[in-house]
C-alpha cells in the first residue's frame, strides 16, 4: 500500500490538437475534488504530488523540473496521429499532426512515470510502434456521468422516420471521410432498403463541405454545428442509432454518451469499438478491408446491420444503457485514476 495519500494533483493543460479534452480534465477535477484531491494547472505549484499529462504539452522543461523534484508525472494516452499521412491535409496540418506525435513520444519514453491507456486498442497500437515502456501502465476506459447521460429526459425522436446521428468535433483534416460513409449508408438504407431516414450530423463542418453535401442529397440532411455539452443528452436521445465514423479511435466520447444515453451504436471493427460496444449494444461490422490503408469499406453490411437496430430498438436501447452503466461511469473512472495515481507515492 502506498504510504503516502494524494492530496494535491496538477492537470497539465493539453497540447492544442491533441489527445486530451477539456471535457474530461472538468470531469475527473470534479471528480478529484469530490474526493478531496486538490486540483490546480501550475507545474511550478510546490504542494502538487503528481501531475497527470493529458495528452502531451509543450512546456516539456516544466515537466522535467517537476519530475526532477519528486513530483509523479502520469501521462494519459489515446491514439497518435495518422490520417495526415494517408490523406492530403496541408503542409501545416502535417507538421503539427508530427510535431504532436513527438511530444507524446518523448514524454512516454523520457518524463512519464506511470501511463494510463484510454483503450487496450491504445496500448497495443502505442507498443507496437514504439515498444513496451519500463514504467507501470493500465487501461482506463473514459466514463461519463450517469445521471446527465441517461436515457431519461425530453427527446425529438422522429414517429415517421428513422435518424441517423454522426457526432464528432470536427469532420476536418482528413476526417471529411466520416460524413462521406455515412451519406454512402444513408443514401443506402434510403435506396436499398427503401427506409424512410435522415441524417444530422453534430460537429465542425466547413460550409463548402456543408453545401457539397446537402446538393448531393436525397433524404434530410441536418447539420447542427457544435453541439453544447448540456445539449448531447437529448441530441443523443432523439436519434435511433450513433454511427460511429471515426476510423481507428482510441475510445470516442461520443460513443461513451450515446451508450449512456441508451442510444446503439453502429460501427466498423476499428479501433476501441469492440471494446465499448456489446452484442446488445450495437452493431459492430468487419470493415471489409484494410483501414490504416483507408480502403473502401462494407457500407452494405453497414446498412444490413443498420437495419438490425432499427428493427430491435427496445432490445438495443436497453442493452447499450447497461453497458454504460457496468463499464462507463464517470466515478469508476475517476476511482481507477486515483488508485493508479496514489499507488505511485
Amino acid at each position: 500500500m502506498p504510504s503516502t495519500r494524494l492530496t494535491r494533483i496538477c492537470l497539465v493543460p493539453r497540447l492544442s490538437g491533441m489527445g486530451g479534452m477539456v471535457s474530461f480534465q472538468q470531469k475527473l477535477s470534479a471528480g478529484l475534488s469530490s474526493r478531496g484531491v486538490e486540483v490546480c494547472y501550475d507545474l511550478h505549484d510546490p504542494k502538487c504530488q503528481a501531475a497527470l499529462v493529458i495528452g502531451g504539452t509543450r512546456d516539456l522543461a516544466g515537466l522535467w523540473r517537476a519530475r526532477r523534484k519528486g513530483m509523479i508525472i502520469l501521462q494519459r494516452l489515446n491514439g497518435m496521429n495518422w490520417l495526415h499521412r494517408r490523406r492530403r491535409t496541408g503542409v501545416k496540418h502535417f507538421l503539427r499532426a508530427e510535431y504532436g506525435n513527438a511530444i507524446l513520444t518523448l514524454i512516454r519514453s523520457r518524463l512519464a512515470h506511470r501511463i494510463v491507456y484510454q483503450s487496450q486498442f491504445s496500448q497495443r497500437w502505442w507498443e507496437r510502434v514504439h515498444g513496451e515502456t519500463t514504467v507501470p501502465s493500465r487501461v482506463v476506459y473514459n466514463g461519463v456521468d450517469l445521471q446527465v447521460y441517461s436515457p431519461e429526459g425530453n427527446h425529438h425522436r422522429p414517429l415517421d422516420r428513422f435518424q441517423v446521428l454522426l457526432v464528432e468535433a470536427s469532420l476536418g483534416g482528413g476526417y471529411e471521410m466520416g460524413l462521406e460513409t455515412a451519406f454512402q449508408l444513408v443514401e443506402r438504407l434510403q435506396t436499398v432498403h427503401h427506409l424512410p431516414i435522415e441524417l444530422r450530423v453534430a460537429g465542425g463542418v466547413a460550409d463548402d463541405l456543408k453545401l457539397y453535401w446537402q446538393n448531393r442529397a436525397s433524404f434530410p440532411l441536418h447539420f447542427a454545428g457544435k453541439v453544447p455539452a448540456q445539449d448531447i443528452p437529448e441530441t443523443d436521445r432523439s436519434a435511433h442509432l450513433l454511427y460511429s465514423a471515426d476510423l481507428n479511435a482510441a475510445c470516442p466520447n461520443s460513443v461513451v454518451e450515446a451508450l449512456a444515453c441508451g442510444l446503439p451504436v453502429l460501427a466498423f471493427d476499428t479501433g476501441a469499438l469492440s471494446e465499448l460496444v456489446g452484442a446488445d449494444a450495437g452493431r459492430i461490422v468487419a470493415y471489409g478491408g484494410d483501414p490504416w490503408r483507408l480502403d473502401p469499406p462494407d457500407i452494405p453490411a453497414l446498412a444490413e446491420a443498420a437495419v438490425d437496430l432499427f428493427n430491435d430498438q427496445e432490445r438495443y436501447r436497453s442493452g447499450a444503457r447497461l453497458q454504460a452503466v457496468s463499464s462507463l461511469s464517470l466515478d469508476a473512472m475517476v476511482d481507477q485514476y486515483l488508485e493508479f495515481i496514489q499507488a505511485g507515492l
